[in-house]
């Protein structure tokens, strides 16, 4: 059930502060991008379970900074899939630059309707 992406992500100028390091607020953007990508890579979307009234929210995000990544250098973002359960999805992350890990990190998503009850994940989705 382990499902992996790497994605490739250059730090913009925008996200980093005077000194060019970028800053922390702008890696749990990224772990959305690697999330996206790997849902993408499934056939799916998130606009496609948006339509069906099926919302992901964030329930539980951990990120641990090893490195500071710096402007213009490119990062790889790997996003693996961990578990998959009738109403929650985890994942883990891994975020290089070369062969130095910048930061490692975990997210719980829940599933949930437009009102924000939680309700369990399509029985043939991601499964």
């Amino acid at each position: 059930m382990r499902r992996a992406h790497k994605l490739e992500i250059r730090v913009r100028y925008s996200e980093c502060d005077p000194m060019g390091v970028a800053h922390h607020a702008v890696y749990p953007v990224w772990l959305e991008m690697g999330r996206t990508e790997l849902l993408r890579e499934t056939g799916t979307s998130y606009a496609s379970l948006e339509e069906a009234g099926i919302l992901l929210v964030v329930t539980r995000l951990n990120i641990r900074y090893r490195k500071p990544a710096r402007y213009d250098e490119v990062l790889t973002l790997e996003t693996t899939l961990t578990d998959l359960g009738h109403v929650k999805i985890e994942h883990a992350y891994q975020l290089l630059c070369g062969g130095d890990e910048i930061a490692v990190a975990e997210t719980t998503l829940a599933c949930v309707d437009r009102g924000g009850s939680v309700r369990e994940l399509p029985a043939n989705w991601g499964r």
